[in-house]
């Protein structure tokens, strides 16, 4: 894996190299400066070598895209939207909101935003927010019960739609800081993987913004004024054990630039029989061979 770094292949040089004058609708308000066109092409180039890396395009037909209204999903669309767009992503795109009966959710927004730009969507309404409301000790975080209610409707939803894979907008920072959760809560060496096959085996999970850096989605979700739409359900909770992975891991890169592209990569390369776990390697073969005796 190389995050940074564009490959060598013609079929990433056409990413690189396209006219981009004609554009998607959605990118009809784009700035037009030097800053942003860098910035767009980052994010196609990386979303393309993670596609490539982990070989998400694998005769896939129909894409879920999970659209929470954040500036990740919403970038995550903007990306894919723009691939199809230049025919370099040959599969059919479906955005899929689930409502989960938050509050105040204006249950306007992302219908009217999709249908502006001509999105295939589902709107979808569970009121998952009242269980996790209610099954959740007070002083308790959310995340881990909520997370599990929507992937089950997205799975159960794309399997309705036709849909072969389930596709999410994590990025670089969120699959750090779950490494680092479950480094030191956990006790185990694990992350969030890139392509992920469920447990019914019938649906890829996708993530291909693995390696696009939080900041660059926060950036361009500005520039492409998205109608972003917070969470009031896990943002009005303090505590998080997330949210303290996240600034260890901003610290550590504002004292040591780079850093966190340096983790990712480690994350790609390594080395069971370095580590502790015999079920990876087996210790239990390993012996010395005597040295050929040679005095005599």
């Amino acid at each position: 894996m190389n995050v940074a770094a564009s490959t060598n292949s013609s079929e990433f040089e056409v990413a690189e190299t396209a006219d981009i004058a004609v554009d998607h609708p959605l990118f009809s308000q784009m700035p037009s400066s030097v800053s942003f066109n860098k910035l767009r092409k980052r994010l196609l180039r990386q979303v393309r070598q993670a596609m490539d890396d982990f070989a998400m395009l694998k005769g896939q037909k129909r894409w879920l895209i999970g659209l929470s209204g954040g500036k990740d999903s919403y970038g995550l669309l903007a990306v894919l939207l723009d691939l199809q767009w230049r025919g370099l992503l040959p599969v059919e795109l479906v955005a899929c909101n689930l409502d989960q009966g938050q509050p105040n959710f204006p249950k306007h927004v992302l219908p009217n935003y999709l249908a502006s730009i001509g999105v295939k969507h589902r709107i979808e309404y569970r009121d998952t927010y009242s269980v996790v409301k209610e099954k959740v000790p007070e002083g308790a975080t959310y995340c881990s019960l909520c997370s599990r209610l929507r992937r089950g409707n997205l799975y159960r939803i794309a399997r309705e739609e036709g849909c072969d894979a389930l596709v999410l907008g994590h990025h670089r920072e969120d699959i750090l800081e779950t490494f680092f959760m479950n480094f030191f809560h956990g006790g185990r060496l694990a992350s969030m993987p890139a392509k992920l096959l469920n447990d019914d085996g019938d649906l890829l999970v996708l993530r291909p913004l693995a390696y696009a850096a939080e900041d660059d989605l926060a950036k361009f979700a500005t520039a492409m004024q998205f109608p972003i739409i917070p969470c009031d359900l896990c943002g009005s909770q303090d505590g998080l054990q997330r949210n303290a992975m996240k600034a260890m891991l901003a610290d550590i890169e504002a004292r040591m630039p780079g850093r966190k592209d340096t983790m990712l990569r480690a994350l790609a390369h390594v080395n069971p029989s370095h580590l502790l776990d015999p079920t990876l390697f087996d210790f239990s073969s390993l012996a010395a061979v005597p040295a050929n005796d040679d005095t005599n």
